[in-house]
């Protein structure tokens, strides 16, 4: 006969845990909402509404990741918002030949802890001081502020760019140049709304279509080994 279930372990199960990076953040919030509150009782509610708005936003939530061999598996929450050919960034040293770029968008009520596509190791990474444009802009990828990230697989190398966007101010990195990360492994965080691209080889077919949602950890974006004839189209859903 199984244990019966406490009610601690009922409340962590449904309590998404908070990424350690929100707790600086949400202690301020708490200290603003308690001066507010003493002001003006109306002011109190606002802070504690905003209080919780950043325990949402720095939430990080277990996931279930594929763990197949050949599968590139989304590295943020969002709106896949567009699929094209580019050259990926310069700071990669990559071969300057167009590759498959995914870009998967994350705004303020999505989860901002990204994780690792696929799993390899890290042969360079290399941070990008630049603008806050609108990360859905096709020229974000180019002009914005970006941590890049190429991984090393049995495929051959994967991109992996973090974006800033409008108010996006941070771009905070988990990982080192030459570690080995597995897929679904947290490498790094956006605070407050941003974008990631991957970068795959032109022969591998997206298994997505722009305008679908995507989970970090656990939507599958591609398959090395697949043989799709055609990504999909999400857009008007």
């Amino acid at each position: 006969m199984s244990k019966p279930m406490s009610l601690v372990d009922s409340v962590r199960k449904v309590i998404v845990p908070i990424h350690k990076e929100g707790y600086v953040f949400i202690a301020i919030a708490l200290v603003a909402t308690i001066v507010l509150a003493n002001l003006w009782s109306p002011f109190g509610w606002i802070g504690a509404i905003i209080t919780l708005w950043i325990c949402y936003f720095f939430r990080d939530p277990v996931r279930i990741t594929p763990q197949r061999e050949g599968l590139v598996i989304s590295p943020a929450d969002g709106r896949v918002s567009q699929i094209a050919s580019a050259l990926p960034p310069p700071e990669l040293n990559l071969p300057a030949e167009p590759m498959t770029r995914i870009s998967i968008f994350m705004n303020v009520f999505d989860c901002h802890v990204n994780r690792a596509p696929v799993p390899g190791r890290i042969v360079k990474m290399a941070y990008t001081p630049g603008l806050f444009l609108n990360a859905e802009l096709d020229k974000a990828s180019d002009d914005n502020e970006r941590n890049a990230l190429a991984i090393e697989t049995a495929h051959g190398i994967v991109g992996v760019v973090q974006i800033a966007g409008l108010i996006a101010r941070r771009i905070v990195p988990f990982v080192k140049e030459g570690e080995v990360i597995g897929t679904g492994e947290r490498f790094g965080l956006i605070r407050f709304g941003s974008r990631v691209d991957v970068y795959l080889p032109l022969g591998v077919v997206p298994l997505v279509g722009e305008g679908q949602t995507a989970f970090a950890g656990e939507t599958v974006l591609a398959d090395f080994a697949g043989s799709e004839p055609a990504p999909r189209s999400f857009r008007g859903l």
